[in-house]
């Protein structure tokens, strides 16, 4: 299969149907007709993880943020920076196609980075099926649909903040995870709202509402505005009332969807060579 054979069969069997000029799913790099020998997924293409692919024979990555540095992938600021000189040199010598898979893998049948969060974590069994959204109070036009797709709720086993954040630790191979609230507060409902979806996805009260309404003990985290969901939560904690925040970060929150996805490739391109490839969280502490 040629790159552009391979990026219409995924586009078709993820479900989405976004048109063409509506989407960040976008060939970033590399020849449509190129034959595919191998691909990796991965969560950002990196120099690293560039660098990894092309040793393992990978000639296709599919990656599911942007690879030059903002959201749409647009160059025309960054065309004369030796950082993106230096990347794009090192792409070409690689002969890497490049692909973009985010709006798709977020908007079709399944929300795959979910699925490959719940697979990771094994907490597939503790989803709770959201059901009546407009009891949000939400009137315009596309308040069910918004809810219906806003973040996933789970009932687990009962446990504590701090063991829930040295679960993620363990799990995701994570040396930090930042907390809000008390340490040892009991935890059993969580809200899971991965990469920016914890910003509110256009609505900054949207974490809030989900999380008096549905109850929610703890909101486990992508990225953060210090204003909206942590600040609602730290003060909560100041009185007492049980509510914490776990922030893993969006790479380590989105990339076991990466991974996840790597199976769902190799089988609809039949047979394919597909290998995760992983970016990495992106921080290093001191």
């Amino acid at each position: 299969m040629t790159v552009k054979e391979v990026i219409e069969t995924i586009k078709k069997e993820s479900g989405a149907s976004i048109p063409d000029g509506h989407t960040c799913d976008i060939l970033i790099t590399g020849d449509p007709d190129m034959e595919v020998k191998k691909i990796g997924c991965t969560f950002m293409a990196t120099v690293d993880v560039i660098r990894e692919a092309a040793k393992q024979g990978i000639n296709f990555i599919i990656t599911h943020e942007p690879t030059w540095f903002n959201g749409p992938d647009r160059m025309e600021w960054v065309e004369k920076d030796p950082v993106y000189l230096e990347k794009k040199k090192l792409i070409e010598e690689c002969h890497m196609a490049i692909w973009r898979y985010h709006d798709h893998m977020h908007m079709g049948h399944e929300d795959q980075i979910y699925t490959g969060f719940e697979e990771e974590f094994g907490w597939q069994q503790y989803r709770v099926p959201v059901e009546n959204v407009k009891k949000y109070g939400e009137t315009d036009a596309g308040a069910e649909q918004f809810w219906a797709h806003f973040g996933g709720i789970y009932q687990i086993p009962e446990t504590t903040l701090r063991g829930l954040a040295a679960f993620f630790k363990e799990r995701a191979h994570m040396d930090v995870v930042q907390i809000v609230g008390n340490p040892d507060m009991k935890v059993e409902r969580v809200s899971v709202l991965v990469g920016g979806g914890s910003l509110g996805l256009g609505r900054e009260e949207a974490p809030m509402v989900q999380m008096m309404q549905e109850n929610v003990d703890v909101a486990v985290c992508g990225d953060i505005t210090e204003w909206t969901l942590s600040a609602y939560v730290r003060d909560a904690a100041m009185m007492g009332i049980n509510k914490g925040m776990l922030v893993l970060g969006h790479e380590r929150s989105e990339e076991w969807g990466m991974k996840y996805l790597t199976g769902w490739v190799e089988k609809i391109t039949r047979g394919i060579p597909t290998v995760f490839l992983d970016a990495g969280e992106p921080f290093a502490y001191l």
